[in-house]
This record gives structure tokens, sequence and C-alpha cells, in this order.
């Protein structure tokens, strides 16, 4: 399972979404889903951007938890 830490590495930066959006200028409502867990997925151009404004690696936002059982 893969763990979304977006909203944890935020808040750790004592920032907001709207700062973030701003900064690394996408949508607000992209990074709102992404704080709040109600995406799928990440794109990778985003991924970067969130990467240079938060000083951060992919592993920061990103964790990998084992399922007990084999993803199907």
């Amino acid at each position: 399972m893969i763990i979304n830490e977006v909203s944890t590495m935020i808040g750790k930066r004592k920032t907001t979404v709207a700062e973030v959006a701003r900064c690394i200028n996408v949508k607000y409502e992209t990074i709102q889903s992404l704080y709040l867990d109600k995406t799928q997925g990440i794109k990778f151009k985003i991924l970067n951007k969130f990467c240079w404004y938060l000083k951060c690696e992919p592993k920061d936002l990103l964790r990998y938890v084992p399922d007990e059982n084999p993803p199907v």
C-alpha cells in the first residue's frame, strides 16, 4: 500500500495548500486533493515541483507499506 504523506510534509513546513499551489504554479484543487488524499495518483511533473518547494524527496511524500496479501 502506498501512503500519501503530502499533508504531513505541508504541515512540517508550516505552509498552506494555497501557498504551495501558488509557489509551484499548480491549481489549488490539485494540491487540495493530494492534501486530503482524495486522488488516485500524481504526475511526475507535480511531484518534482513538490519536492523542489518542500525541499524533500519523493519518499518523503509517498511511503510504501507492504500489504499482508499480494496486490491484485
